[in-house]
């Protein structure tokens, strides 16, 4: 898998929403992170998917995904995040997509 590493989408999630909005979210952008999320079959200490293959996740809902924190979440609420990132990421132009006009 190609090693994509982007300082500008991982600073992006600054401020911004959760858009994994797991039970106990902590919605409102304090605490929000660039969270890689789980399911590509990469793992190991320093081992990360794509910065593209990640959403934008508060404090509690990345513990969660990441198992620090028990709490319910299935891959729907992963495919959901990461889309909803993926737009705010094009709308933002961080990520583009030949042929989009914004």
């Amino acid at each position: 898998m190609t090693k994509i590493i982007s300082k500008a989408v991982r600073d992006s999630a600054k401020g911004e929403e959760c858009t994994l909005r797991l039970s106990g979210c902590l919605d409102g952008g304090e605490t929000t992170v660039l969270a890689h999320l789980p399911g590509t079959g990469m793992k190991g200490f320093g081992m990360k998917v794509p910065d593209i293959c990640a959403c934008y996740a508060c404090q509690n809902c990345h513990d969660i995904i990441d198992g620090r924190t028990s709490g319910e979440w299935d891959y729907r609420d992963v495919v959901r995040a990461m889309s909803e990132t993926l737009v705010k990421l094009v709308e933002k132009r961080i990520v583009t997509v030949k042929g989009v006009k914004l």
